[in-house]
């Protein structure tokens, strides 16, 4: 297979330093319509909307890939990636776009990024459609020393891994295939067409090992709710029943403690975005943007 990397016919190539990281995008729709900003998951890239993107209607959609994902450049020094420095990146690509107000689309990790920002400049979105995500897990205050011990040990011990390297493009887009969420062999070639780079004779993930690390700090409950209640746009939640809820026993109960999620229980799996599913979360969203002012 030729390595050709992932941009698709119907999208604009972005390129554009803000923060002092060059960062890579996906531009579908054009300027005057629904300004909506995409978010992926972790360790995934704007490919993940490669399939739900020409369905939607009325938009101006910006696929990022995420500092460290993708086609972006990875992080300066050898700190760990935290949502904060993300939300900073999100809004000051959002200023460079010349977009007061947007929308944002999030799947997974980059839905979490989304609630948070949102709950810090709440008057910066018009929507928030988040698909397979809302908060990350919350943690007891006690255990932040042992959690900061975590990262540090994980960081170090990163520093002396040595990346995988497949011969081709076809291995590692079957160990795609066989991740955490497993997904499709479209779904996973996309994904890595657009997450992978050369590496001598074969390929390696262009994804920062840093990203593997535990979290620096985990929020507790009543934080992670003090960003949500700061809220302010609609928000529409698609939810996938062999997805977080299966995965997390009190998932569903979680969400349902927060009345302005209005959620729905669709078939699929973390991915349904990118799978068969992606016509039916089409309409689900074309119905919430269409709404939105």
């Amino acid at each position: 297979m030729q390595f050709v990397p992932g941009a698709y016919p119907e999208s604009h190539e972005l390129r554009f330093t803000v923060n002092g990281i060059e960062f890579a995008a996906q531009e579908w729709g054009a300027s005057g319509q629904l300004p909506v900003l995409a978010l992926h998951g972790w360790l995934d890239n704007s490919a993940s909307f490669y399939k739900l993107a020409p369905r939607l209607q009325g938009v101006h959609l910006v696929a990022l890939d995420l500092a460290g994902h993708g086609q972006s450049s990875q992080r300066p020094g050898q700190s760990a990636y935290t949502f904060w420095d993300d939300i900073n990146d999100i809004f000051a690509v959002a200023d460079y776009m010349g977009w007061r107000r947007f929308a944002l689309l999030g799947h997974s990790r980059g839905a979490i990024i989304g609630t948070l920002a949102a709950g810090t400049f709440p008057e910066r979105f018009t929507g928030l459609a988040l698909v397979e995500g809302v908060l990350p897990e919350p943690a007891s205050p006690l255990d932040a020393p042992r959690q900061l011990a975590a990262a540090i040990e994980g960081l170090r011990a990163l520093q002396h891994k040595t990346p995988s390297v497949y011969k081709d493009l076809e291995i590692a887009i079957k160990a795609r295939e066989r991740g955490m969420f497993p997904l499709s062999y479209a779904a996973a070639r996309a994904l890595t067409l657009r997450g992978v780079v050369p590496k001598g004779d074969g390929f390696t993930w262009s994804t920062d090992p840093r990203l593997m690390a535990p979290s620096v700090l985990k929020m507790s409950r009543e934080q992670l709710a003090a960003f949500l209640d700061r809220v302010s746009a609609p928000v529409k939640l698609l939810l996938a029943r062999e997805g977080l809820p299966k995965l997390y026993d009190n998932y569903m109960r979680e969400v349902q403690q927060f009345s302005q999620l209005h959620y729905e229980l669709l078939g699929g799996g973390h991915h349904l975005h990118m799978e068969q599913e992606s016509e039916l979360v089409a309409e689900k969203l074309n119905a919430f943007f269409a709404g939105l002012s």
